[in-house]
């Protein structure tokens, strides 16, 4: 991709990862992503905000050559994961006197990390300004947004936010701007659930921080820049409140049908009673899906039969990713099948414990559910409906 011109002065010069599936080895990319770097020309001082993956450098360094820049003063580092600093080396090369400008956190990070030498670097602290001449850039310190060392920068004249991995969304488009809420809220909704969720809580404590700036954009490290902040905003306030929807999530595995029967008909059951349900075999589920759905629901029943002694292992894998992703349910059950040995219920359960859920009486039963299981069931669904009448999402 060329570089484009967001306002005068101001450019992006990053990459497109078209044909990009996997991020991290873990995480599903379907749409592809992007990654977003700036350049900021002020009156005395040019600075680069972010670079490229390092499979992408090429493409950072081709549209810096075509806009002829021949200098860079800063380069602002808002993040250390590779993705965003992994082209650091190469820009050091092509642009010997620029200075790479983190805070201490970060910069500790990028000398381990890539072997950067200290004296590159520039530390800067909360509130700081760095003057590009006409312009200033402002950085607001905000650990815990994703990695420890995450900060923001913000172009005070225009009011630009730089957010690095805060409002991104893994999708690649040729759209600078974002120009359909429709079409972005789920890739921005799912980048949120896949790798902002387990920070809900300090990035929720962040907001109004980054409200009080009153941008008139923001632009990411990933996805198209928001001309219209409020839609972004809006939709982080939701993700990170408290608040849960009438839905109970499902994942589920099953080897020989006993557990398929159990899932189906607890879906009936609460059906049945006015909750949606959302149900997802983990032998063909894309696990972005299935954390997009913990964004809002407000019971997860874990269903597996046991293999051995235990949980089926693709359960134990999306229990085990539930728990890191830490999701607001405020409940959780197991349901399942067993040959043998019945502790795959006790398993799971204590796998979540970084989840702040009420366990509901879990239904295990040996071998094909019958009509004892099936009461099991009922009662469970009934429990699950009094439950979310209580706290008012009935």
């Amino acid at each position: 991709m060329v570089s484009r011109e967001i306002t005068p002065g101001i450019f992006w010069v990053g990459a497109i990862d078209w044909d990009r599936r996997l991020f991290d080895e873990l995480i599903p990319l379907p749409n592809g992503t992007s990654y977003n770097a700036y350049l900021i020309k002020g009156s005395e001082k040019t600075a680069l905000i972010d670079t490229v993956d390092p499979t992408k450098e090429y493409e950072l360094i081709s549209n810096l050559v075509r806009l002829r820049v021949e200098r860079i003063d800063y380069v602002i580092v808002n993040h250390a994961e590779q993705d965003h600093s992994g082209s650091l080396p190469m820009i050091l090369e092509f642009y010997p006197d620029a200075v790479i400008v983190t805070n201490e956190k970060c910069r500790d990070l990028l000398v381990g990390l890539l072997h950067l030498p200290p004296e590159r670097f520039r530390v800067i602290g909360d509130r700081e300004t760095l003057s590009l001449g006409d312009r200033t850039l402002e950085f607001l310190m905000t650990p815990w947004t994703h990695w420890p060392e995450t900060q923001l920068t913000f172009l005070q004249e225009e009011r630009i936010l730089f957010p690095c991995d805060l409002f991104g969304s893994h999708i690649a488009t040729s759209d600078l701007f974002m120009n359909d809420e429709r079409a972005i809220y789920i890739p921005a909704k799912r980048y949120y659930a896949e790798i902002m969720m387990p920070f809900r809580t300090s990035i929720r404590g962040y907001l109004e921080k980054v409200r009080a700036l009153d941008a008139a954009m923001i632009a990411p490290s990933h996805g198209p820049v928001y001309r219209d902040p409020a839609f972004i905003l809006d939709a982080y306030a939701d993700w990170t409140s408290d608040a849960v929807k009438n839905e109970v999530v499902i994942p589920y595995i099953s080897m020989h049908g006993s557990t398929l029967k159990m899932v189906e008909y607890l879906t009936d059951a609460l059906l049945a009673r006015g909750i949606t349900v959302k149900p997802f075999n983990l032998s063909k589920t894309d696990v972005g899906e299935l954390a997009m759905a913990l964004v809002d629901a407000a019971t997860v029943v874990i269903a597996t039969p046991t293999v051995l002694f235990g949980p089926h292992p693709q359960v134990v894998y999306a229990t085990y990713l539930a728990n890191l992703l830490k999701p607001k349910f405020r409940f959780a059950s197991v349901i399942g099948s067993y040959g043998w040995g019945g502790k795959a219920a006790d398993t799971l359960v204590k796998m979540l414990d970084h989840v702040k859920a009420e366990v509901l009486e879990p239904v295990i039963v040996r071998g094909l559910p019958d009509e004892t299981a099936m009461r099991g069931l009922d009662r469970l669904a009934e429990d699950i409906f009094k439950k979310h009448k209580e706290i008012n999402i009935v």
